[in-house]
């Protein structure tokens, strides 16, 4: 459970336990945020329209930015990516008049966010 030092070495262990606890969390965080990526993926992809169905299924995730400490992951369509605003936020038709708004990637950033917090709280309380 616990160890017995002097106090001359008592800093060194507070030292050690923080280094040892940095490393737990930087694992944790760095999980959730890969689990949190796939899911926003997965949530667009099912909430997306679907006339072809090309851009629901065109979603990717990549670590964008990876430390030791640090993990950052992109959802983005390669291929599809000018059609995104215009989905979520509706456009102006040429005609006249306005398409509406299909939101589907702001709901699944939310959803994730939620999941991503939850996640973390979890795995450091059990680490």
């Amino acid at each position: 459970m616990g160890k017995k030092v002097s106090i001359d070495q008592l800093a060194d262990a507070v030292n050690e336990q923080l280094q040892e606890y940095n490393k737990l969390s930087a694992k944790v965080v760095k999980a959730a945020v890969t689990k949190a990526g796939n899911a926003v993926k997965k949530d667009i992809g099912a909430n997306a329209p679907k006339k072809s169905g090309r851009y629901a299924k065109s979603w990717r995730t990549k670590k964008t930015k990876e430390t030791s400490t640090e993990l950052q992951v992109t959802v983005y369509s390669p291929s599809r990516y000018m059609l995104a605003h215009l989905l979520e936020h509706g456009h102006a038709k040429r005609g006249g008049g306005r398409v509406r708004a299909i939101p589907h990637i702001a709901p699944a950033e939310e959803a994730a966010e939620e999941v991503l917090m939850k996640d973390i709280e979890r795995g450091l309380k059990s680490g």
